[in-house]
């Protein structure tokens, strides 16, 4: 699932590239021709039909398959319940197909860490306090039966080109960064390696159903990604530690999910952390990459 999308493209072209796999990828797409199903088609992946708000069409793409990595893009619709109702239907339609191997690519129910009733961080959609994680979370018990490796993600740095989280240009014509965090050190990864991660547990096999593998290329903080930022685009980049309520109040879709997010990663900081292990992900890819690897590849490409 998500062949055309950032984790599940990332492992697609892993599996394409390696001439050694022992696997075949099957790239379930809502529209097969669409370019990027097509080019997946072109590197040998059989593009299948299937939408994942249909439960049929997903059952039908899994017959036969030895296993499957399914994700969910929760911005496409914003809505938990959807979500739910989503992965509900992945974890049905793996058990009828009676898959050998399933990642699901989820994250932490941030109410199991901040109960409702906390006044610290405001209640949102009427009954969680991160919806886009809390969902995911909340959705894990559904996989009982099915031969599961559960995959904590961390923030991707593409969220600094595609998803507005770059540097913004301020009154007096200098770059900055803005995040909640205050000097805690967050996870970040390139989506690619995600998809390369997901590989290697697919690779290591049997041993992997039944953990919980978090990954992440760096911990840093907002400074360090301002320093690291500042150097890649040649001028400088500050770092402005705003407040939950700030980034909250920003106003555009999802902004009060986001904020609550990264109050959750700050506040929560050592256990969110010590989940997503650098040297356990760089095991499952041995080309993970450090901020400013991607940084080299990648810096034009962020909007000023």
């Amino acid at each position: 699932m998500g062949a055309t999308g950032a984790q599940g493209g990332g492992l697609a072209r892993a599996i394409l590239g390696d001439p050694a796999s022992a696997y075949s990828v099957r790239a379930l797409v809502r529209d097969p021709h669409c370019e990027k199903a097509k080019v997946l088609a072109r590197a040998g992946a059989e593009v299948v039909r299937a939408d994942i708000d249909d439960e049929a069409s997903v059952m039908r793409g899994l017959q036969g398959a030895y296993g499957a990595f399914f994700v969910t893009f929760y911005w496409a619709h914003r809505s938990p319940e959807r979500e739910k109702a989503q992965i509900a239907s992945m974890a049905r339609a793996a058990r009828a197909a009676k898959l050998k191997h399933v990642i699901w690519s989820t994250l932490e129910d941030s109410r199991d860490f901040i109960p409702l009733d906390d006044a610290r961080m405001p209640i949102l959609k009427g009954g969680y306090k991160v919806p886009h994680y809390d969902a995911k979370g909340e959705s894990n018990r559904l996989f009982a039966g099915v031969p599961t490796t559960f995959l904590l993600a961390s923030a991707y740095w593409e969220n600094l080109i595609n998803f507005g989280m770059g540097p913004k240009r301020g009154a007096d014509g200098r770059l900055a960064v803005g995040f909640p965090t205050g000097d805690k050190k967050i996870p970040w990864i390139g989506a690619e390696d995600i998809g390369r991660c997901a590989y290697g547990i697919f690779k290591a096999g049997r041993s992997m159903i039944g953990r919980t593998i978090g990954v992440s290329g760096e911990h840093l903080s907002g400074r360090e990604l301002a320093t690291s930022l500042s150097r890649a685009l040649g001028e400088p980049v500050d770092y402005i530690a705003l407040k939950p309520e700030q980034y909250r109040a920003l106003g555009f879709p999802g902004a009060d999910d986001l904020g609550n997010m990264w109050q959750f990663k700050r506040d929560f900081n050592e256990r969110y952390r010590t989940v997503r292990d650098v040297n356990a992900a760089r095991e499952l890819n041995p080309s993970l990459q450090r901020f400013d690897d991607w940084l080299r590849d990648n810096a034009r490409r962020i909007p000023l």
